[in-house]
């Protein structure tokens, strides 16, 4: 890619068409048969595969870095006192309240009251906050938060998933290896490892690490304008080990590859990459999109991402626009699934 190409910032550049039907509304049992695409970004070749044939595409030595955080049941059901139904998305803990998306923002101005039925606990609509329905929301009645939102919320699946959560959800829409809880949405690389898949590349001399992004609005509110490069990611927290950053860094100088699980992993890599891997906790806004120069991460595992996304425009910053296009292409001739629930991509 060629950083003045005229059509590398532009939306259009990150649409295409996607039949309904290969938006996965249920994730593949077991979790690594589902299919795999493996692009190769230097020659340009793509293989078809399945989950559990990624051992075959990841060498000794080769760092695979997983995202460990754990999606909260983030989605709230209540009703204002006069019975209209209202709907709750926590984004973000703050130290006086929640950032939140509610529903219908429009009836839930400041000082207006959320019912939960059944429990004593009240929302407080405190303030608007600067995205579109977001709302500062403050518990009222509420001795323990943490135990109201794990009995009242719903896991928040993607909108694109036409049906309410099922008990199953709390389960398949957690990656086998969260273990902090902070995130409104899966980091859904990691969906697709079993304990067994990740036993096995750790035999084979694979150096599995782990760090966390507390996935938020950043990662899933699309992109709305038409130059790209005016789109403002919202900010998400990160952590990084000296465990994990040292084990980088020999990883690194040993000659071998740092290996993505999702483009939280990459964009929490990159926020950190100085000169090398730096431990370190904070706020990352870091958009990633074409003409950006990685410097973190050799190799991608993902899923197939929304027309517009930012995500799409991650991929297509490491792979090229042309080939991330022809993959998608195939994906959709080939009917692999797309989406959260849906198959993976190891770019190479």
């Amino acid at each position: 890619m060629h950083k003045d190409e005229p059509d590398i910032y532009s939306i259009s550049s990150y649409q295409f068409d996607l039949p309904r039907e290969l938006i996965a509304q249920y994730p593949v049992e077991p979790r690594d048969r589902c299919r795999l695409l493996v692009v190769n970004r230097k020659t340009g070749e793509m293989s078809d595969h399945i989950f559990a044939d990624l051992p075959a595409f990841i060498d000794k030595g080769d760092a695979l870095v997983l995202n460990e955080t754990r999606v909260i049941p983030a989605r709230l059901l209540g009703r204002k006192a006069s019975g209209a139904a209202v709907e709750i998305l926590l984004l973000k803990r703050r130290d006086n309240g929640w950032e939140a998306l509610v529903k219908p923002g429009r009836r839930l101005p400041p000082g207006s009251r959320v019912l939960f039925p059944g429990s004593p606990v009240q929302a407080e609509i405190v303030d608007t906050i600067d995205i579109p329905g977001g709302r500062l929301v403050r518990f009222a009645n509420c001795p323990d938060e943490d135990l109201f939102i794990q009995q009242m919320g719903r896991m928040p699946l993607p909108p694109y998933i036409n049906r309410p959560a099922e008990a199953e959800d709390n389960q398949r829409y957690q990656t086998i290896y969260a273990r902090q809880a902070g995130s409104v949405a899966a980091p859904t690389a990691g969906l697709h490892f079993t304990p067994e898949l990740l036993q096995k590349l750790e035999d084979q001399g694979v150096k599995v690490t782990r760090l966390l992004l507390h996935v938020g609005l950043g990662t899933f509110r699309p992109v709305t304008v038409e130059d790209i490069r005016q789109h403002q990611m919202h900010t998400e927290h990160y952590e990084v080990s000296q465990e994990t950053a040292r084990l980088l860094n020999e990883t690194r100088q040993a000659g071998h590859r740092v290996v993505a699980v999702g483009t939280t992993v990459v964009r929490t890599l990159e926020t950190i990459f100085d000169q090398g891997f730096q431990a370190g906790c904070g706020e990352t806004s870091k958009f990633i999109y074409p003409g950006y120069h990685f410097q973190a991460v050799d190799a991608l595992i993902t899923n197939f991402h929304l027309p517009g996304s930012s995500l799409l425009m991650l991929v297509a910053a490491l792979v090229g626009m042309e080939l991330t296009k022809a993959a998608y292409q195939h994906a959709i001739q080939k009917k692999y699934r797309f989406f959260s629930y849906g198959d993976a991509m190891l770019i190479i």
